[in-house]
């Protein structure tokens, strides 16, 4: 049993010091996955993975009803609560602009797992909430690797299967996707 996964074992019982002992075993490794994700964004955007990590991590850790059940459901919960920051980030944005309303999606420039635009963040997002009623645990792996910029590998581990596995559901959940977003923007979309 790892370290983390002991320590998160004493927060569920209730000890306050487990807690601040969790976020410096794990920083070095959310904020790994933050910079992945947010390497690509444009150049005048404004949250730094330092950033998107202590957001994530208020999310996390003011859940008083959040029992993780070992490292990996730790960090699929830590990717959740990055994808739900980049989201409302995108949506803040996006409201913030004027004339925000619905805007076309050039699907051709959705590149999984890169970062995207504001609005095809979003247009992603809709449709990953619809396929999650669908396919919950696809949608996990989708989370990881696109939102938090997970390998396969990482991402098979999160989730407990095998890296096959993984990109089975990976080109299940892309052709999925796919057809999701072409149907809500009209658009033909190709992701990679």
């Amino acid at each position: 049993m790892s370290e983390v996964t002991q320590i998160l074992d004493r927060v569920q019982q209730g000890d306050s010091r487990a807690a601040e002992e969790l976020l410096p075993l794990v920083y070095d490794e959310l904020r790994g996955l933050a910079a992945h994700k947010l390497a690509g964004e444009q150049n005048n955007h404004t949250l730094q993975p330092t950033a998107l990590v202590h957001e994530a991590w208020l999310k996390i850790s003011n859940d008083d009803k959040r029992a993780w059940n070992g490292r990996e459901h730790f960090f699929a919960a830590a990717a959740e609560a990055m994808r739900r920051v980049l989201v409302d980030r995108a949506r803040r944005r996006l409201a913030a602009k004027r004339g925000a309303g619905e805007a076309n999606l050039d699907a051709d420039d959705l590149d999984i797992p890169a970062p995207a635009p504001d609005d095809q963040l979003l247009a992603m997002n809709d449709a990953l909430e619809k396929f999650a009623t669908a396919e919950p645990r696809k949608a996990e792996l989708v989370k990881l690797r696109y939102f938090v910029g997970m390998s396969f590998e990482e991402a098979a581990e999160a989730l407990g299967i095998a890296v096959p596995t993984a990109k089975q559901w990976w080109s299940y959940a892309r052709a999925w996707l796919r057809v999701e977003v072409a149907r809500t923007f009209g658009n033909e979309t190709s992701i990679e």
